[in-house]
């Protein structure tokens, strides 16, 4: 999996992935991450890389000339697909979600755009960028945190990078329901137990138990998600026995 990242910050994504798991995933070859500077795709002696709008307004918007080379500059020199993604990171773009995320980590190439000021070119909306992506109804001052996101959520999927493929399978939301309670040794710690299931042995109950928290938690915690869910006659039962 290979992330092309264009920015005015570029050194902004070196302590994220510096450590953990997806530095791992780089220096096993699983992963690569090249961050471009879009000021290096501008032509005047200022570097700009924003201008003044049309019909005026506040603020100023990104340039379309350095994204639109930043692009066919990655695609040539890093061989990219044409189809590649191109993702724009914006507050007005699609909520990241584990589904999506799945969707993304199947492709091979991602290049993400990371905005500052008011927005951008609508130019580059309408004839650059195949996704608008946005973590949260939020604004941030720009798209590095929500490119670190993203790559990390992405990331994590590829292949080999987590160590064991059951962990990403068995994460929060990647069920469509939040995760169930985990306890690591000790089985007491100041009076507070781990649940006897979980010391029994039998996998058989101890999948029904994992499978009720996942639907309880989910219940009290997102309900929202639970119309997305496929559940079972059993599931069902369970939940109307949580709302009585």
């Amino acid at each position: 999996m290979r992330f092309n990242v264009l920015t005015i910050f570029p050194r902004m994504f070196d302590s994220p992935f510096a450590e953990g798991v997806v530095r791992r995933g780089i220096d096993a070859g699983l992963v690569e991450l090249h961050v471009h500077d879009i000021r290096d795709y501008t032509h005047d002696r200022h570097r700009s890389t924003d201008d003044y709008t049309f019909g005026g307004g506040p603020g100023m918007l990104m340039k379309p000339e350095p994204l639109f080379e930043g692009v066919e500059s990655i695609r040539e020199k890093h061989g990219t697909r044409e189809d590649a993604p191109v993702i724009l990171l914006t507050p007005q773009g699609e909520r990241l979600s584990q589904p999506l995320v799945e969707k993304l980590a199947a492709e091979d190439d991602l290049i993400l755009i990371c905005g500052r000021y008011e927005g951008f070119d609508e130019r580059v909306r309408e004839n650059l960028v195949t996704h608008e992506i946005s973590i949260g109804d939020y604004v941030l001052n720009g798209g590095e945190a929500a490119a670190i996101v993203l790559v990390e959520a992405v990331a994590r999927l590829v292949p080999g990078v987590l160590g064991s493929n059951e962990s990403a399978r068995s994460d929060s939301f990647s069920s469509g329901l939040l995760q169930y309670p985990q306890y690591p040794r000790p089985a007491d710690f100041r009076g507070m137990a781990v649940p006897e299931v979980l010391l029994s042995g039998d996998h058989a109950r101890i999948e029904e138990w994992r499978r009720r928290e996942s639907l309880r938690r989910t219940f009290e915690r997102r309900p929202d998600l639970l119309e997305e869910d496929v559940l079972s006659p059993e599931d069902r039962a369970f939940l109307d026995s949580l709302r009585k």
